[in-house]
């Protein structure tokens, strides 16, 4: 499976901090559930990371979509 795989799967995604003092994104499913805890400074490159996706999608996005 790639990135560019689609699936027909349904999740939903939390982030927010840990008591721990982590960042934790979480996947949840019906069928399994994904904690990832993070840094607080591994959290700003992965939101980093995302941002750079997002603008380079946008200039791939076909013309009329949004």
């Amino acid at each position: 499976m790639g990135i560019n795989d689609e699936r027909d799967i349904e999740a939903n995604l939390q982030i927010g901090p840990t008591d721990q003092g982590m960042v934790r994104l979480f996947v949840v499913s019906e069928t399994f559930e994904v904690p990832m805890d993070f840094e607080p400074d591994e959290a700003e490159e992965i939101a980093e990371e995302i941002l750079a996706a997002a603008k380079t999608a946008q200039k791939m996005k076909p013309k009329g979509k949004r």
